[in-house]
């Protein structure tokens, strides 16, 4: 992965509150049927990973920051959190049923990925990823992206995972957030290129978005927001043999 570390680990805290989660039915299309053993690689703060936790099946995360896995530390107590990336998982061979990589796959090194995650991978072995994007049909949501850049940099673009996989497969699930003021500063703030931008930078940008919720007919006197989403995912199979 592309040093999400840097950027991401000091902002822990703000991912956490900021960031959505995922959509059942998405899940329900990129983990196996049984009781599959998940690996969420890029698991940051845990926000997939309690998912996956919640349904009862055994999971592990990885991810490259310490700063993220102590949140995720305390957000899934007792679930194994591994320091670790897609090119260099810190797990025997064979020991998964499915690899699940959210909103993270564009930090990665696809020649190097690919064959790391066949190998953690038991036969018939699944690689699940998957990507929340704001759905700017909505006109505030619309006028958000043009202050913060759209929400596009992260998509899939029907990427081909490739040998030793299967065929690559294609779903979306739409679906909706709602979301208060603040945790759509937070939202907001923890963006990478958000965090990387220079202090002055970053508040003139938050400032536009506190200008926006204080004006835009949609959201002026209000509370909570309503925030469409598109997950887009992705998922190839191990040959079984």
């Amino acid at each position: 992965m592309t040093d999400p570390a840097s950027s991401f680990g000091p902002a822990a805290d703000i991912y956490e509150r900021g960031r959505p989660t995922y959509p059942a039915e998405a899940l329900d299309w990129i983990l196996p049927a049984g009781r599959a053993r998940v690996v969420d690689v890029g698991a940051g703060t845990g926000k997939l990973t309690r998912q996956i936790q919640a349904r009862g099946l055994p999971v592990t995360a990885v991810d490259p920051s310490d700063g993220m896995l102590t949140q995720l530390r305390h957000a899934v107590p007792g679930v194994p959190a591994l320091l670790g990336s897609a090119e260099a998982l810190p797990l025997p061979d064979a020991s998964a049923d499915a690899v699940v990589v959210a909103q993270a796959w564009h930090w990665v090194d696809p020649a190097r990925a690919v064959p790391e995650v066949a190998r953690v991978l038991a036969p018939g072995g699944r690689l699940g990823l998957i990507w929340n994007h704001r759905d700017e049909s909505a006109g505030w949501v619309r006028r958000l992206s043009d202050i913060i850049g759209r929400s596009d940099s992260g998509r899939a673009h029907d990427p081909v995972i490739g040998p030793p996989f299967g065929p690559t497969e294609a779903a979306h699930f739409t679906w909706t957030d709602l979301v208060g003021p603040e945790r759509l500063i937070d939202m907001v703030a923890s963006r990478s290129q958000i965090i990387l931008m220079p202090p002055d930078e970053r508040a003139a940008v938050l400032g536009e978005v506190r200008r926006l919720m204080a004006t835009h007919p949609d959201m002026v006197g209000r509370t909570e927001f309503t925030l469409p989403y598109r997950t887009e995912c992705l998922r190839a199979t191990l040959p079984t043999s």
